[in-house]
């Protein structure tokens, strides 16, 4: 019989898709398996099993799990500086505050704001996942297009605030500097009974009005005015800020000799013919004096959409027509298509998306507007006055490639990136320019669509979901075609991608120098994604834990989640936790005991809960609590402190173990895993095909912590197969890492 032995030398691809099974003639089925669960993957090709998780806090009812959302409770970063941290968590109506300390990295709950009607997350409106966020400073700014942006605002050390998001104002309170669009049809005309003051009626030439517009504001011109009243689809009451007036550019005026009509230049006055106008501050033209051009006057004749002509009251004396008048205002309340509504409103809907990009304040998404994107003014995140376009003043964009698309992300990167329902965009400026209304456009990239999971940046490109919830791909700019793609980098583990709710990124922590990718599943497993853009490195890999991961997000170093599992209660509770490096279990703990009695344990876990038990290199064993005590003397005696969790599974599952030989590859033919010998690194525990690694022999001193092994180890293996697999795995929660693996196969 022949024997032939076959290494595996790495696992830097990680878990694959079971439809590669056969792909034998791949350098990646070799470098891979068919699972890779519970472990990281290292950078140099070797796996190490990840770290356990400590418990910060139970949420016990507040909020209560229901298992009918897909997200009960949200977690979300808040990072003013290095040493001042929190962690906000969201849930239906509630806010609640954990603070990292500054001193000992301990996580405690300083506040819970209630009674947040506009926080919806009920299972008739699941909004959680939906909503986006951007934090700067003392502020995040909170988005969902059914609700006003709000900002949670940090007013203290240990305090919070919640209000909604309020553009500024000019000095005299006549201008608020918000986005306003023209969402009536061509063509429609607003007329007012006055030009200024309140309780004027404002009337359209088509049905346009409902109830939700009462306090939304209007921009006829250059005034703005606030709907006090509903009265019908035509009809409201409204206060005008200010006077109905614009202003006219200088030398706005023109005569013709002899004659008393004058032309004026105003851009889209939307005027008619007999409209009432009155002019002020406008100089002579013509040889026509000022007192017979200011004061009120009618619309003889349109010209064009900018030119409107009305007669003075004596005819010019200029010899040849004459352009002049100085820079003219108008007031009117009649008939005008010059007209807007603020974009932003319970009518129209709030922006989706919101980011920070080179100093201004986006957002994006609206119900009416799905493809609108608006920036602030540099520097100035409450004013979105587009002014005369200059390089500071805000911007209102379209992204108008063709198809309406709605835009639920903005992710700052290289570039300012779009993601929507139906593609992937940017807005470009020129090389090393910051985006200004002059240069902004916006570049329709990749077809594929996103989630409503938020983009992450990761290894120099933005990680984001297929709309489908079926793949991650990664979009990033290439010199090669001068343009960004979106390849699909779970391609190799498609599996692993389980319509997703959340992802999050380190970049390395918990003891790793590598970066990784966190994708919240919705069946509450976390696929792993790590890569190493400049060795061409990358892999998945796959974590689960007793009851589910719900929510997570990183801290800077420091990878936080929220999980769903039973304290043995017999009810699913929520519950904060880290992960931390000195964990071995999940859910995890530092218990002290007397007499290897632990007690005082329902402050942690519920009476009835199954939990292991492990004190410096030993297992305890596993018991089930019990007048919140666990009793571990017939172990071991005289133990005064130890680790108590849930402990998991790390298992690798080699593919079919195969070879090419003299008359083609093993495929398919009945052949035996004689022996597998590992090569292992401060391991205290592993398994072969459930075989277990003896530590100790009956010689050893038992009183002694067992010593970790780094080195080879040998396991003999029985049974034929057509297709052989080796299983790793642990019996005992304690540290285990391969570095690869030779298997001698007999055929």
């Amino acid at each position: 019989m022949a024997r032939i032995r076959i290494p595996q030398n790495s696992f830097q691809f990680g878990e694959i898709s079971p439809a590669l099974t056969s792909r034998t003639d791949s350098p990646i089925y070799t470098n891979s398996a068919e699972k890779v669960r519970n472990f990281f993957i290292r950078g140099e090709g070797g796996v190490v099993k990840r770290p356990g998780t400590k418990r910060w806090y139970n949420f016990d009812s507040s909020p209560l799990y229901s298992s009918s959302l897909r997200q009960t409770l949200r977690i979300e970063p808040f990072i003013f500086s290095d040493d001042e941290q929190y962690i906000i968590g969201f849930s239906n109506t509630q806010i609640d505050i954990f603070q990292i300390s500054p001193t000992d990295a301990t996580v405690s709950k300083i506040q819970t704001i209630t009674s947040q009607s506009w926080l919806v997350n009920t299972a008739s409106k699941p909004y959680l996942e939906e909503y986006t966020f951007a934090q700067q400073g003392d502020i995040m700014f909170i988005c969902h297009q059914t609700i006003g942006t709000r900002k949670l605002t940090r007013t203290s050390l240990t305090t919070f605030a919640v209000s909604t998001f309020a553009f500024e104002t000019s000095v005299d309170s006549e201008h608020i500097f918000q986005p306003y669009y023209p969402f009536q049809g061509l063509g429609v005309t607003i007329t007012s009974n006055g030009t200024s003051g309140s309780g004027r009626t404002l009337t359209t030439s088509a049905d346009y009005f409902v109830s939700d517009h009462v306090g939304v504001y209007l921009k006829i011109g250059d005034a703005e005015a606030l709907i006090t009243g509903f009265t019908n689809a035509t009809t409201v009451t409204a206060t005008i800020l200010g006077t109905l007036r614009h202003q006219l550019d200088n030398d706005a005026l023109k005569t013709a000799e002899g004659s008393g009509t004058i032309q004026v230049t105003h851009a889209l006055h939307g005027l008619a013919v007999g409209a009432s106008i009155v002019i002020d501050r406008a100089g002579t033209v013509g040889g026509i004096a000022i007192g017979n051009i200011n004061g009120t006057r009618t619309v003889t004749a349109i010209v064009n959409e900018n030119v409107y002509e009305f007669t003075a009251g004596s005819s010019a004396t200029a010899t040849s027509s004459a352009d002049g008048g100085g820079a003219p205002r108008i007031a009117t309340g009649s008939a005008t298509t010059e007209w807007q509504e603020q974009s932003y409103s319970a009518v129209r809907g709030f922006p989706g998306a919101v980011t920070l990009h080179q100093n201004r304040l986006w957002f994006a998404g609206t119900l009416a507007q799905p493809d609108g994107i608006w920036g602030s003014k540099t520097g100035q995140y409450f004013n979105f006055d587009v002014g005369t376009a200059e390089d500071n003043d805000a911007l209102d964009l379209t992204a108008n490639v063709g198809e309406i698309f709605t835009i639920r992300h903005l992710v700052s990167n290289r570039d300012l990136q779009v993601f929507t329902t139906g593609a992937e965009l940017f807005v470009q400026a020129p090389t090393d320019k910051p985006v200004t209304p002059a240069n902004a456009q916006i570049r329709r990239q990749t077809p594929y669509g996103a989630s409503f999971v938020r983009p992450t940046v990761f290894d120099g490109a933005t990680l984001f979901i297929q709309k489908t919830g079926t793949a991650l791909r990664e979009f990033l700019f290439t010199d090669a075609e001068a343009s960004y793609t979106s390849v699909a980098v779970s391609q190799l583990a498609p599996h692993l991608i389980v319509d997703p709710v959340q992802q999050t990124s380190i970049k390395g922590a918990l003891s790793r120098s590598e970066s990784y990718d966190f994708i919240l599943n919705s069946d509450g497993t976390i696929a792993v994604f790590y890569s190493i853009r400049g060795d061409n490195k990358a892999g998945w890999s796959l974590w689960d834990t007793t009851g589910k991961w719900h929510s997570i997000c990183s801290v800077h170093e420091r990878l936080f989640v929220a999980s769903a599992r039973d304290d043995g209660s017999g009810t699913t509770k929520l519950f904060l936790e880290e992960f931390q490096v000195d964990m071995p279990m999940d859910f995890c703990n530092v218990f002290s005991a007397s007499n290897s009695v632990f007690g005082s344990l329902t402050s942690h876990f519920s009476n009835g809960a199954v939990v292991k038990a492990i004190s410096g290199n030993d297992f305890l064993g596993e018991f089930t609590i019990a007048n919140a005590e666990i009793d571990a003397s017939s172990a071991k005696s005289s133990v005064s402190t130890g680790f108590i969790g849930y402990a998991f599974t790390p298992l690798i599952t080699t593919l079919p173990v195969d070879a090419g030989v003299q008359g083609g590859p093993l495929t398919g033919e009945p052949r035996r895993v004689n022996r597998v010998v590992l090569d292992l690194n401060s391991t205290l525990a592993v398994s072969v095909n459930d075989k277990d690694l003896v530590f100790r022999n009956v010689t050893d001193d038992m009183s002694n912590d067992r010593i970790a092994i780094t080195g080879k180890e040998e396991f003999r293996i029985l049974g034929y197969s057509r297709d052989p697999r080796i299983s790793i795995s642990q019996s005992f929660p304690f540290s285990l890492q391969i570095n690869g693996m030779i298997m001698e196969v007999s055929f």
